[in-house]
């Protein structure tokens, strides 16, 4: 085993507590859910960017390349001042929902650099101007602008040009579970001499200011000198921690160390008294403002900051070190042991990445994305702490206004979360999102399948699932549909522990197992209206990928029989029926109910295809396609022809199963066979279970053989959904075709949209109706990865549509792969399509290699769109890059699916 494995089993049998301290901190606290106390739910102005240095947060911290322990109550991040800002640069700026011309955004340059499951070793950089950072021209720019029109950046504002900005890197490195050493680097990118203030920060989430009962922790100065200064925490569950700081290494002179309480200042934000002069921006305050009275005299306090004073040279590097650790009594905090630590801890990360990607033969260009991918996941880490029903009744001093009851997540008190959770972004989108979560642990689970489990398990557990079955969506409403892919999600992660690690982990499946059964039973329940096996669910987290509004009362009255919503519920089936499969062979009592999800998917396969009546079918086969069937309220049935992925969804409904599995489960085997025979009906609509396919595999499928076939000639015609750079959320087709529905004296359409949305359709942020997302496509490559497992080579296509080159399905899977992964990888004039025509990420050294992986992706051209960080399910190409490099080269025919 390499180190970090063997930190990662000291942790796994609980020796050593390897994932008490990581980067768990948010990057942005402010304008959340839980942090509004508003009557009427308007987070983002309840509390604002212009509040948080000022106002002291109930339920998380935020910070710049920040860490904290497991349960966020010591924080430590930096703090930076270029002598220009009008504030301290303390947390990251970005547009609100309302102030973005396309909804909310960052309007920052950060970078996630590395990062290792136990955050033995962790990097990451900001980018920060030398001149006065631009807050306003952001804000009134971007408000000028509309849904027509590109949003304002911060490089298109100049404070970049000439290379008038400082690097810094921050890095860590653990001596041991509770020792950890804090490097951090500045360097001026400019052609002057610049002064730069540096400021590393520790200070206590304030949990104290909401239960008088709390005992408040105190951070204090032990020792103060030219060469090293030395705090003391302390906090009644966490224990005692000493922070050591470098002395004047690098600075004009030692460190100034400034003390205030993590407090609200009710004065500036209130106008009233503070029961103290110290409060949360006493340190801004001091050094921006020259207010000497703003910190406290006798260096003690909640927050402190050490405020270095570095005059740094065109080109030149300074370094900061610190060192935040259990132990009161090291003699050279910053010896020798230092250095060689951090050497260790970047060697080891180095061996342990080596060893996952080891089947793989990737360029150092493939292995520069898929190691800043990883550390991306890692880095999107996050405490998230929220108790509904302690948030619905207030707080002394944020008492709940009644209207607040109504708002949302009433329905959701028993929801105790607790935990750190994978984040879809943590600053646009710094709170867990169901569906996102899924994605997330698939390249999690190659690194670290413990945590990949951890999540799912926490996710089903009864202080997050409802008493129902509905798992959480997302805190901005809980009650939010989106689509059921966590048993995929679940065996999947089984999969990949058992092939990399040797583990198999029934237990775990078998316990994620029986909790989604439940949660499959509330689909059944709520989402088929007319117990037809055909299912709504609404808007299902393709935001406007729809004709209309998908989660609300449709203008034509009725209901949307969806072919997205029944195609999940497909796919939900098949997995619950694999992992049953998985289980029975030591449980009989699992062939039961494997029995039960094969029988249900056909009565889904059967609906899908023709409801008992082809004219209502979801299927049309004049245009070998499927839609959304909108069942008007006089019984009418009108298909809404929109080419768009919700077409291409039922692909992902496909299972095969092995010979050997039959042989092990003659239960299952015979009412399976009871039932092809006894109910020719729904057979004849998916793929005959009784005809054998390659190696004796067996085939479950919605879409088999001529249904497939004619998709795929629309989903791989690049003048259709096929773009250079993956399959598009809606077909280029409608470029031309705009679908159009006309009601009540409206229209409402559906063009083909490549970049950001042209509308105000669930805010505005998120775009479905062209751009290429990574999470369906990451499952149409599983889903035609799984049709050539059962129809092997000889059943072949052509790809692209019209080119007379022919593929087999794994050989397509393979282009798409190739395809999506070219977005972040320099082609041959060295361009990384991901930065569109930026000439700064595109030819500056200093930028070219730093990846974004970002929300969504420009239908024609790859250019990266929404949430910048959104490593989250936009990191699967970790886990593509890796399946290209191991199987690339070798004989297509041979290669098993979905490894």
């Amino acid at each position: 085993m390499t180190p970090e494995e063997t930190r990662l089993q000291e942790d796994r049998d609980r020796k050593a507590h390897w994932r008490r301290w990581g980067s768990y901190l948010s990057e942005r606290q402010w304008g959340t859910v839980r942090e509004d106390y508003s009557p009427d739910g308007s987070a983002w102005d309840y509390f604002t960017h212009d509040q948080a240095r000022s106002r002291a947060y109930r339920w998380g911290e935020d910070g710049i390349g920040g860490i904290s322990d497991n349960h966020q109550r010591l924080c430590f991040a930096i703090a930076l001042w270029n002598g220009e800002d009008p504030i301290l640069k303390e947390r990251l700026f970005g547009l609100t929902g309302k102030e973005g011309n396309h909804g909310e955004d960052v309007k920052e340059y950060y970078f996630y650099l590395d990062n290792t499951p136990t955050h033995s070793y962790m990097k990451c950089l900001y980018k920060y101007p030398q001149q006065a950072f631009p807050y306003a021209q952001l804000v009134e720019e971007n408000k000028c602008r509309g849904y027509q029109d590109r949003e304002f950046e911060l490089l298109d504002t100049g404070v970049f040009d000439s290379d008038a900005y400082f690097d810094i890197f921050v890095e860590y490195a653990k001596a041991s579970p509770e020792d950890i050493l804090i490097q951090i680097s500045a360097i001026n990118r400019g052609t002057e001499e610049k002064t730069l203030h540096l400021l590393p920060t520790l200070w206590f989430r304030n949990t104290w200011s909401w239960n008088n009962s709390e005992d408040k922790p105190k951070i204090k100065k032990l020792k103060s000198d030219d060469n090293l200064s030395i705090l003391e925490a302390t906090e009644a569950t966490l224990g005692e921690r000493w922070l050591y700081c470098e002395g004047n290494q690098g600075a004009e002179t030692p460190p100034l160390l400034l003390f205030t309480e993590n407090e609200t200042n009710q004065e500036r934000l209130f106008g009233v008294n503070n029961p103290s002069p110290y409060v949360k921006d006493g340190i801004n305050n001091y050094i921006v403002s020259g207010q000497k009275d703003a910190v406290n005299p006798n260096q003690t306090g909640t927050k402190f900051a050490a405020n270095y004073r570095l005059r740094i040279a065109a080109g030149e590097t300074k370094v900061i070190r610190l060192r935040l650790t259990d132990s009161p009594d090291f003699a050279e905090p910053f010896g020798a042991d230092f250095d060689t630590a951090f050497q260790n801890r970047k060697r080891e990360a180095d061996e342990f990445y080596e060893k996952v990607t080891s089947p793989c033969s990737l360029t150092e260009d493939r292995q520069n994305v898929q190691r800043q991918a990883f550390a991306g996941m890692l880095w999107n880490k996050q405490y998230y702490y929220y108790v509904v029903e302690e948030w619905l009744k207030g707080d002394p001093i944020h008492p709940s206004p009644k209207s607040r009851q109504n708002i949302r997540n009433s329905e959701w008190i028993h929801l105790f979360n607790d935990d750190i959770i994978s984040m879809p972004d943590k600053w646009e989108y710094p709170w867990f999102a169901a569906w996102d979560l899924a994605f997330h642990v698939i390249p999690l689970a190659t690194i670290d399948p413990d945590f990949a489990k951890r999540q799912l398990d926490r996710l089903t557990r009864e202080w997050y699932m409802h008493p129902n079955g509905q798992l959480p969506a997302y805190e901005w409403d809980f009650s939010d549909g989106n689509p059921p892919v966590h048993a995929w999600a679940t065996f999947r992660i089984y999969k990949i522990e058992q092939k990399m690690y040797g583990r198999t982990d029934k237990k775990f499946l078998e316990r994620v197992f029986q909790k989604l059964l439940l949660n499959f039973t509330w689909w059944v329940n709520r989402k088929d209206i007319g117990g037809k096996n055909v299912f709504q669910g609404g808007f299902l987290g393709m935001d406007n990928i729809g004709v209309f509004d998908r989660n609300v009362e449709l203008p034509t009255g009725g209901n949307l029989e969806q072919s997205d919503g029944t195609s999940w519920m497909g796919m939900y089936c098949l997995n619950m029926l694999a992992i049953a499969l998985e289980l029975a062979p030591e449980n009989s009592a699992y062939e039961d109910i494997a029995s039960k999800f094969f029988e249900h998917f056909l009565y889904i396969a059967d609906a899908m295809n023709c409801m008992g009546d082809a004219e209502t079918s979801l299927w049309d086969e004049a245009d070998g396609f499927y839609y959304d069937m909108l069942h008007l309220p006089d019984g009418r049935y009108l298909p809404l022809k929109v080419r768009s992925m919700v077409g291409l969804i039922p692909l992902l409904a496909v299972a095969t199963i092995e010979p050997e599995m039959l042989e092990k489960l003659p239960g299952f085997q015979q009412r399976m066979q009871w039932f092809i025979q006894n109910r020719p009906n729904l057979k004849q609509n998916v793929a005959c279970m009784e005809t054998p396919g390659v190696g004796a595999r067996r085939l479950l499928a919605i879409a088999y053989r001529d249904k497939l076939r004619r998709i795929l000639e629309k989903m791989l015609d690049e003048n259709e959904f096929l773009s250079s750079y993956g399959i598009r959320s809606v077909s280029k087709f409608h470029a031309n075709n705009p679908y159009i529905f006309r009601v009540n004296g409206e229209e409402y359409r559906v063009d083909y949209e490549p970049a950001e949305s042209r509308s105000g359709l669930f805010g505005g942020n998120s775009n479905w109706r062209g751009p290429i997302w990574f999470p369906i496509n990451y499952l149409i490559i599983e889903a035609l990865q799984k049709f050539h497992y059962y129809l092997g080579d000889d059943f072949q296509v052509e790809c692209p549509t019209g080119s007379g080159q022919m593929m087999n399905l794994w050989e397509v899977a393979t282009e798409l792969s190739q395809r999506l992964t070219r977005i972040f990888l320099q082609d041959e004039s060295g361009k990384r399509p991901v930065y569109g025509d930026s000439e700064t990420f595109q030819n500056n050294p200093h930028w070219r290699d730093l990846i974004l992986f970002y929300e969504y992706f420009h239908g024609d051209n790859g250019a990266g769109l929404g949430a910048s960080h959104q490593t989250g399910w936009t990191g699967v190409v970790a886990k593509l890059i890796q399946q290209c490099g191991e199987y690339g080269g070798q004989n297509q025919a041979s290669k098993p699916a979905q490894k």
